[in-house]
């Protein structure tokens, strides 16, 4: 699909260059540098991941297990949403919400929570091989490791937007509210986006440990609400809350509690060892401007919208912001391999800006004009999105001589083969 949307983009006159040959030379001496210390990585994904690795053929390359891995991700949100576009379906029977003029739901059907489980699990483990792949057939280079993560940013709205469906709307007062609930994704950028933030300002990526546990997890849940239904999730639970009201404040535990400390505390062992960046304050912190202005933006839209444009489309806004999200960290994780200075300003915050400011001012603001505007900036991001990683991964390969879902041939020892399967989980 890539390799048809570049040449194609080429011949419509829609090529840009947005590397430039300063950040491209930055490239050239590029090393991956992580740290993977989740007990769950080491004993149990790692060691599962060897052995499923040895069975893909070598003439796969790494990047079509990425690209793939991602459909599988896409394709777990988007089957959600054909039978709960809104998040109503796990709404509970009145008997259990204790409100007799609220219908249930229309139940999510046991068949689509497998086919989700199975579509995440792929994805994960699609994830988890790739660089292995890589390893294993002597390909590894920076476009692999730049197309990896990139493609993690934009996943980070898929995977969370189908955990909610499990919980549903809080129309039942047993889920978490929709304003919440965009919290709570705000969160999860927020915390995908310290990860790279570290990197830029240590030179290593430390993978938080609530990736995998997440993911495993999500795996277990989608297939016991297959076997139990969606009313599992609404039982009450000790001290009379339900799963998704206990599992709200976990998330920003982890997140905020725990990965955010934890950087600042590498970043600062890092300046002190001299084993960082050592950039300036305000250099360090360049790389947070821009998903804290769009973070202001998408919550001015979601608290001043004239319609309640959260209520009207929760699905829609989900998908812009973690669209908008993934631009911006994709600049990031750019910045951080090349070694080169983060942008302060994103340009995708433009039409976004501009696009809350119409909203907002606008008289005769209907509905259905605010989700019509909605749709369009929404189509519109998406497009500029795969625009720009077209434009990205044609710039990247141009420049290492390499296609991207193609392995050049290598003579590879051995022993890189060995060290290369057993070490890391990302970039190829």
């Amino acid at each position: 699909l890539l390799q048809e949307i570049i040449p194609t983009i080429s011949k419509m006159k829609l090529y840009y260059e947005y590397l430039g040959p300063t950040i491209l030379s930055g490239f050239d001496t590029y090393k991956y540098s992580s740290k993977d210390t989740s007990p769950l990585s080491e004993y149990v994904m790692h060691p599962f991941w060897n052995q499923v690795v040895k069975i893909c053929p070598r003439w796969v390359a790494p990047n079509l297990l990425t690209f793939v891995g991602f459909l599988c991700c896409i394709g777990h949100f988007g089957l959600l949403a054909l039978y709960d576009y809104d998040f109503r379906s796990a709404t509970a029977p009145p008997g259990q919400s204790g409100l007799p003029d609220l219908p249930a739901g229309v139940a999510v059907p046991s068949w689509v929570w497998v086919g989700v489980a199975v579509l995440l699990f792929l994805s994960h483990t699609l994830d988890g091989i790739d660089g292995k792949q890589a390893r294993r057939t002597g390909s590894s280079n920076p476009l692999g490791e730049l197309f990896d993560h990139g493609l993690d940013s934009w996943a980070t709205i898929f995977i969370t937007g189908a955990l909610y469906s499990m919980f549903g709307r809080n129309d039942d007062g047993l889920s978490v509210p929709l304003f919440r609930m965009f919290c709570v994704f705000w969160n999860i950028y927020l915390c995908f986006l310290v990860s790279h933030w570290e990197k830029y300002n240590t030179g290593v990526l430390y993978l938080p440990w609530g990736y995998d546990f997440s993911m495993v997890c999500s795996f277990v849940m989608y297939l016991a609400t297959a076997a139990g239904g969606m009313g599992l999730w609404k039982v009450s639970l000790p001290g009379g809350f339900t799963s998704a009201q206990i599992l709200e404040p976990a998330c920003y535990l982890g997140n905020v509690g725990l990965t955010l400390p934890i950087a600042i505390y590498n970043i600062r062992k890092a300046y002190k060892e001299g084993t960082g960046k050592n950039r300036t304050f305000l250099e360090a912190m360049r790389p947070l401007v821009s998903t804290l202005i769009a973070m202001v933006i998408c919550f001015t839209w979601v608290l001043r919208s004239p319609n309640s444009i959260l209520d009207l489309d929760p699905r829609c806004l989900f998908l812009l912001t973690g669209t908008v999200f993934a631009n911006i960290c994709c600049k990031l994780i750019i910045a951080q391999m090349s070694n080169t200075r983060s942008e302060l300003f994103s340009v995708i915050l433009i039409p976004l800006a501009l696009t809350v400011f119409m909203v907002l001012v606008m008289p005769g603001m209907t509905a259905g004009r605010e989700l019509a505007v909605l749709y369009a900036l929404t189509g519109f991001v998406i497009l500029a999105h795969i625009h720009y990683g077209s434009c990205v991964v044609a710039e990247m390969c141009d420049h290492l001589h390499v296609r991207p879902f193609h392995i050049k041939h290598s003579s590879a020892k051995e022993n890189t083969e060995s060290n290369g399967i057993a070490n890391g989980k990302k970039g190829n």
